[in-house]
């Protein structure tokens, strides 16, 4: 799981860096627009911004929560940064409005800066949307897919019972409503998790949000294998390379 984080990371940061190097051309199996995509939402930038110490870019609006704490954390590289230091990213407009790429649904070329209204209206994307299948394994299992998969999508706001909120949601609601509630409560996030304590309460859950709960467990998670066979598997695998 963590090799698949770090993969993860390493592709992002890859790719941060051939954007700040005026790179054009997809590394191998990866389309251009995944190369412009921020890494919080995948999505391709929407008013990019980017941040001086490590050079991370993200969408306005995505890195804005980061803001809204005493010491924010780059969300991709987890480096301190300076709030102030954030600064619009000329560079990466200015490619996002020179290249285009296919639609994933219809294959139209479009420019990059008008994907996401264009995706937003093709037919095609939407259809492959609502086709897409409910749960789907992260990685392939010989295992049976559960039907009591607990759920680990939407949560309620431990402050005043808010329903349906995903985790993005969740943060947005609780700094609006309750940035100044001093009361510990636990994270709903993480005691919906196998490993998570439904007893603990966090003493600061706002900071505790904002920094651990970036990405989805979902996307990195396979809940339905074995924990023992997973161990075993792990310790064979390292015996194997030693």
């Amino acid at each position: 799981m963590m090799a698949m984080f770090r993969s993860f990371v390493s592709a992002a940061q890859l790719r941060q860096h051939q954007q700040q190097n005026g790179a054009a051309a997809a590394a191998p199996g990866e389309s251009l627009e995944s190369q412009f995509s921020c890494p919080i939402c995948l999505e391709v930038y929407h008013k990019p911004v980017s941040i001086a110490s490590c050079a991370h870019t993200f969408c306005v609006d995505c890195l804005q929560p980061c803001l809204q704490v005493t010491s924010p954390l780059c969300p991709l590289c987890r480096m301190p940064f300076d709030p102030k230091k954030v600064e619009k990213s000329s560079s990466v407009e200015k490619q996002l409005s020179s290249y285009k790429a296919p639609c994933r649904g219809c294959s139209k070329k479009v420019t990059l800066v008008k994907m996401r209204s264009h995706i937003s209206s093709c037919t095609k994307v939407q259809e492959q949307m609502a086709n897409c299948p409910k749960f789907m394994p992260v990685v392939p299992t010989s295992q049976p897919i559960p039907s009591n998969i607990p759920n680990r999508s939407t949560f309620v706001c431990p402050y005043c019972g808010a329903r349906n909120l995903d985790q993005q949601e969740l943060v947005k609601h609780c700094m609006e409503s309750h940035r100044n509630d001093p009361n510990k409560v636990v994270c709903p996030v993480c005691s919906a998790m196998p490993w998570g304590d439904p007893s603990y309460k966090s003493s600061n859950f706002l900071q505790h949000l904002l920094h651990r709960h970036k990405f989805s467990y979902d996307t990195f998670v396979d809940y339905s294998i074995d924990e023992e066979a997973a161990l075993q598997a792990a310790l064979t695998l390292s015996l194997s390379e030693s």
